[in-house]
């Protein structure tokens, strides 16, 4: 294959004697060799949109990136991404907000990344386009001459027709989808919705993983589940189990047990959720009181919005309602912290923890699952609940299956995990490591790169 050009929101170009622990940027590490590139937003926010893009290059790789103005991350990123989409793909319909001048600011910011995309270009690339913020990008690519393979993936979830033609635009958003090669899902059911969506919406004939639409473009839809490096991110859990940080922590336990929850704070992870079905635990299995703590990681995102105001203000009372109501002199039952840690750092952490906590109302893959699952110890694991919303579930079925709304299942999972014995949970961490360690980063980035050469290859044909 030739040149591979990734492009997303934002670029993690790497700094000096610094390695990138973003997800998107782990999980494509080792398909990004020398000659390849990623292009996207710099993070940046100018006074004057960028003419051309800022060029940096390391160990081979092109880093690519262009800044946007304060009215145009306002409208394409935090009005129309972060407002319509992303609480439509996350079925929260009346959180949606839809502007006519957002939709207009994501089409032109769209539209700026292939302009700008246009003089860097070689003929034979490959350009593989990531996530909800540039669904456009493929059509405006295809009308400005781009004839190359070009890929699509989505990594949050999917949502059936009833629910995209609420919004507006909708229709565009399919039609833009049917422009790429191939689209990929994390799960068959999103996959699903979205052929389903085609059909409805659209008119178009579907037959197996190919949707054609009445204009006679052909997208192949295909299921790759985003991984992680279970062995490395095993081998950086037994080294960071010795940091300062996590030591310090497990010497505070005091042989207590901890469960631990990592989510950046949305109201997509189920976080109000959670701490109450914790004081469920505490108050319906009094056994447990003083022998565990709950380590909550949330840290602040999106501030700006309301929703996302609102949800710290929440989270803040219940945290103080929980400790107010069950902590004693020497123990402090939830911990909460809205701090940012380091990806080692909680490598660690997961280690020494005896349950893992995660219950998104809706996720397309949640790779907190599969680095609790790496991170633990054979000999004495810890255990998985794992929320049936979560893309994770359709191939974690050891962990502890719960639904997310149910505060009083939570906290049967919680009991049913701090209660569970040592055979019982070698036995599920087995399954669950082999699997972790198979649906790997390099099993995706290999997937759709061979579906989207084959698709390539018969389109040539």
């Amino acid at each position: 294959m030739a040149r591979l050009v990734i492009v997303s929101n934002r670029v993690p170009i790497p700094k000096s004697r610094v390695t990138q622990a973003g997800g998107l940027a782990v999980a494509l590490r080792d398909i990004l060799v020398p000659g390849s590139m990623w292009f996207g937003w710099s993070g940046r926010i100018a006074g004057e949109p960028s003419a051309t893009a800022s060029l940096v290059e390391a160990r081979g790789v092109t880093y690519a990136t262009v800044d946007l103005t304060e009215e145009q991350h306002r409208g394409f990123y935090t009005g129309f991404a972060n407002g319509a989409l992303w609480p439509l793909l996350h079925f929260r319909l009346g959180l949606l907000r839809f502007r006519r001048e957002d939709y207009e600011a994501y089409l032109d910011v769209n539209a700026a990344f292939a302009s700008t995309m246009a003089g860097l270009l070689q003929g034979d690339d490959t350009v593989w386009v990531h996530d909800y913020h540039l669904i456009p990008l493929g059509s405006v690519l295809r009308r400005g001459g781009f004839s190359g393979p070009l890929g699509f993936f989505l990594h949050v979830p999917f949502v059936p027709p009833s629910m995209m033609q609420a919004l507006p635009v909708g229709r565009e958003m399919i039609d833009d989808l049917c422009h790429y090669d191939v689209v990929g899902f994390q799960t068959e059911e999103h996959a699903r919705d979205f052929r389903d969506c085609a059909q409805r919406m659209l008119g178009a004939t579907v037959r197996g993983e190919s949707v054609q639409t009445r204009d006679g473009r052909t997208v192949r839809v295909i299921v790759d589940p985003i991984g992680i490096d279970a062995d490395a991110f095993t081998h950086m859990a037994e080294r960071a189990s010795r940091d300062k940080t996590v030591t310090r922590l497990a010497e505070s336990l005091v042989d207590r047990a901890l469960a631990i929850g990592v989510d950046r704070m949305d109201y997509s992870k189920g976080l109000p959720h959670r701490f109450e079905a914790y004081a469920r635990l505490l108050e319906r299995f009094p056994e447990h009181r003083r022998k565990v703590h709950l380590l909550q990681i949330c840290p602040r995102s999106r501030e700006e919005v309301d929703e996302y105001r609102r949800l710290r203000a929440e989270l803040d009372q219940l945290s103080g309602r929980i400790n107010g109501r069950y902590s004693e002199f020497d123990w402090t039952p939830l911990r909460y912290s809205t701090r940012a840690a380091p990806r080692t750092t909680l490598a660690g952490l997961y280690r020494i923890a005896r349950v893992g906590v995660v219950t998104p109302l809706r996720d397309g893959m949640n790779l907190v699952a599969k680095e609790f699952v790496a991170a633990q110890r054979d000999e004495d694991p810890g255990v998985l609940i794992l929320s049936q919303f979560a893309g994770a579930a359709h191939e974690l079925t050891e962990a502890l299956i719960v639904n997310p709304f149910d505060a009083d299942a939570i906290a049967e999972a919680m009991h049913q995990a701090l209660s569970m014995p040592l055979a019982e949970r070698r036995e599920r961490h087995a399954r669950l490591k082999a699997k972790v360690r198979s649906t790997n980063a390099q099993a995706y980035c290999q997937r759709f790169v061979d579906a989207l050469a084959a698709t390539a290859a018969t389109q040539a044909a």
